[in-house]
């Protein structure tokens, strides 16, 4: 088994991290600076940071914060949130990010994700999935789930593979915030449709839906905000349970 990563996840909104439920209620959670720090040192494999509320006006706002997040950090972390443009990706790498993700930008021109991954190489290129069970169908959501679209979640995670991502971060918005697990029946749909790893996000609660998300889900890493913004699991603990579940964590 290959090591399983876990992943912090801040929110950001007006340089602040928040977290809601359901995609709404936002509460605030803290200085996204000084919670990278704190994660790096107990023992996140990885960071995600995703401005939910992106424009360009806050483009140099979020190159600034991911500056100040590289010099303070020694994990990969990735930056989201309105990146449409090979410009853009350049900024972040260029201010210290190892990747970024791309969501809506994607959906409105696939090409995007081919032209990223030919010029920055499809290891930093992560394709960001929202979506949600509608109907019994899981439909691809856009602008931080508010826009429903057709988009099947399976086809459009093959298209983006096919098109060069290196990896995918299905956030199951049926179960974001609500703490009951993660959308596992969806994710190892995935994870067999799929060669490139698999990012679960949505539904953390507790230590046994991360136990699950890995044997059941088959997910690659877990990606959890709340839980980990708001002290309820501890990165430290949460990784030696898992050991004790025969899954591979690095400690």
């Amino acid at each position: 088994m290959l090591t399983k990563r876990i992943i912090p996840c801040l929110d950001i909104k007006d340089g602040r991290t928040v977290k809601g439920v359901n995609f709404i209620d936002l509460r605030d959670a803290g200085d996204p600076v000084e919670l990278a720090e704190l994660y790096a040192k107990s023992g996140a494999d990885e960071l995600v940071f995703l401005d939910i509320t992106a424009t360009e006006q806050k483009r140099k706002t979020l190159a600034e914060m991911v500056r100040k997040v590289a010099e303070n950090v020694n994990i990969p972390f990735t930056v989201g949130g309105g990146i449409s443009s090979v410009e853009d990706v350049d900024i972040l790498l260029k201010n210290g990010a190892d990747k970024v993700s791309v969501n809506s930008s994607a959906v409105k021109r696939p090409e995007l994700i081919n032209e990223l991954s030919a010029k920055f190489g499809s290891q930093c290129i992560t394709v960001a999935i929202d979506a949600k069970q509608v109907n019994g169908e899981w439909l691809v959501h856009l602008v931080g789930g508010k826009v429903p679209t057709d988009l099947n979640l399976f086809q459009w995670a093959k298209e983006m593979e096919e098109r060069g991502a290196g990896e995918i971060l299905f956030t199951s918005m049926n179960n974001d915030g609500t703490k009951a697990g993660f959308a596992n029946e969806a994710l190892v749909v995935l994870s067999s449709a799929l060669k490139i790893p698999i990012i679960a996000s949505g539904g953390a609660g507790n230590m046994q839906h991360f136990t699950d998300v890995f044997l059941k889900g088959k997910a690659d890493a877990a990606l959890a905000a709340s839980v980990f913004h708001f002290k309820e699991i501890e990165i430290k603990d949460l990784k030696e349970e898992l050991r004790r579940n025969g899954i591979e964590v690095r400690l």
